[in-house]
């Protein structure tokens, strides 16, 4: 903000008519009128020429939006006053026939840690929370309304079947494809930007590391590779979506029923 302040008043004028400085300014009067002290938004909020300062926020964030009273959610390709419950591949032809928010890699944890989601239409129009549309939530990203609702802790669940819903999501920043996954997994690691997938590998070996989790081996890539026993993408556990995590007692009983 000091930065804009410095600019002369027409480049001023030209960054307030911009999408991302709008989305600000209106998210903020949201949180007012909701009665909110304070609002972190995720594209001013963090000085990305800290690589320290971008490292704690990118470790935090999910426990941010956990612990966040609610979060808006603004769809800026939604031009009707409801949220869209079919699907569009028409209107939204690049980002699998729902509104492009949907395959944002970091909005996954924006969807699943708070316990409020608010959804936007372009206009700043509400349209909907994620309890009341859990249901149409659940078609689109494969995620079940009970975490939907309740959060990760609701439902038995397993690693693969995590992954999966990260499966078609995109990121600018190959690397990003794991860190915004870590908060899900409640693990830590050190942003090394330039380090391309060996990303996602690193994130692969924490998970193994603080949890007993076999499903993290069950991906299945769609071109022959050989060499590591690790996935090279989140794309590679695309069929896992219905993985469940079985305690060992449970396996053994299974195990012996079946034999028997």
């Amino acid at each position: 903000m000091v930065g804009l302040m410095k600019m002369e008043e027409r480049k001023r004028d030209q960054v307030r008519r911009r999408s991302g400085y709008q989305k600000i300014i209106e998210s903020c009067k949201q949180a007012i009128k909701d009665g909110h002290e304070w609002l972190w938004v995720d594209t001013c909020c963090i000085d990305k020429r800290s690589s320290s300062e971008l490292s704690e926020a990118i470790n935090s964030m999910y426990r941010w939006y956990r612990n966040a009273q609610v979060c808006y959610a603004y769809l800026n390709d939604v031009d009707k006053p409801f949220f869209p419950i079919e699907r569009n591949d028409s209107k939204f032809d690049k980002s699998n026939g729902w509104p492009e928010w949907f395959v944002r890699g970091w909005t996954l944890q924006e969807l699943i840690a708070p316990k409020r989601v608010e959804f936007f239409n372009e206009h700043w129009v509400p349209i909907g929370d994620k309890w009341r549309l859990a249901p149409v939530l659940a078609e689109i990203t494969g995620i079940p309304c009970e975490v939907l609702t309740n959060g990760l802790a609701a439902k038995r669940l397993s690693v693969a079947q995590i992954m999966s819903w990260a499966a078609d999501r995109k990121t600018t920043r190959v690397e990003d494809r794991a860190y915004s996954l870590m908060g899900l997994f409640g693990v830590n690691m050190p942003m090394l930007y330039g380090e391309g997938k060996k990303a996602f590998q690193r994130l692969q070996l924490e998970i193994i590391r603080v949890s007993g989790d076999q499903s993290i081996l069950a991906w299945h890539s769609q071109k022959p590779r050989s060499g590591s026993v690790l996935a090279e993408d989140p794309s590679d556990f695309r069929y896992c979506g219905r993985f469940r995590k079985v305690e060992h007692g449970e396996f053994v009983d299974k195990l012996t029923g079946t034999l028997a």
